[in-house]
């Protein structure tokens, strides 16, 4: 979804990115590009009847514009990340027993986890987001595997209680993404693609920094 475009910067702007997200922050250095972190301060309460992938890009965008606001001059990564259970939202657990709740509805069912990534520069009114869905598809799950599962990682910090990165990949059947770390809470093919549109390339620059 496009919202405004602009043309590039003549020279490359500061990078940051909107999150406190340690695995998106993990994602981005694989790009070698030098970039900040910056907090946003946003409301993440879905809106009345608000489908997953709306909710997703919203607040991406929101993410990036509240930083943006901040920085105006830098180029803003924003990103958000909710799976999607037959159109239901399923945020993180944030504790053992809502974990094991998710984990058995998910049981043997697909989910869809809705990542968007939003880029925005205020100084040349450069804004996009766009949405990268993985269709995830859980084995059916037995209580002892749900509970070995959660002690050994406590991905409590995780939509949908699971760490395809990690063990949590033992909980699945099939994946299905046309980019690749998505799942992981960045789809980097589209934030390379919306950088170069914003000015910034990570191949026009020395790979060593």
């Amino acid at each position: 979804m496009v919202l405004h475009s602009a043309s590039a910067a003549a020279t490359p702007r500061r990078l940051i990115l909107g999150s406190t997200s340690r695995y998106r922050r993990e994602l981005l250095e694989r790009l070698r590009l030098p970039f900040d972190v910056v907090s946003p301060q946003v409301d993440e309460t879905p809106d009345d009847g608000e489908a997953p992938a709306a909710l997703a890009q919203r607040l991406a965008l929101a993410k990036a514009r509240a930083v943006a606001a901040l920085h105006p001059d830098a180029v803003v990564i924003g990103s958000d990340q909710v799976a999607d259970l037959a159109g239901r939202p399923i945020g993180k657990p944030g504790t053992h027993d809502n974990a094991v709740r998710q984990l058995r509805e998910m049981s043997g069912q697909a989910v869809v986890f809705q990542t968007a990534v939003a880029v925005v520069c205020q100084a040349t009114g450069f804004e996009r987001v766009q949405l990268a869905p993985v269709t995830v598809r859980f084995r059916a799950l037995s209580d002892a595997e749900i509970e070995n599962y959660l002690r050994a990682e406590q991905p409590y910090d995780c939509a949908g209680s699971a760490k395809s990165e990690g063990l949590g990949v033992a909980l699945l059947e099939a994946i299905e993404s046309d980019d690749p770390t998505a799942l992981v809470g960045l789809p980097l093919i589209r934030t390379c693609a919306m950088l170069r549109e914003a000015g910034i390339d990570a191949l026009a620059a020395p790979a060593a920094r």
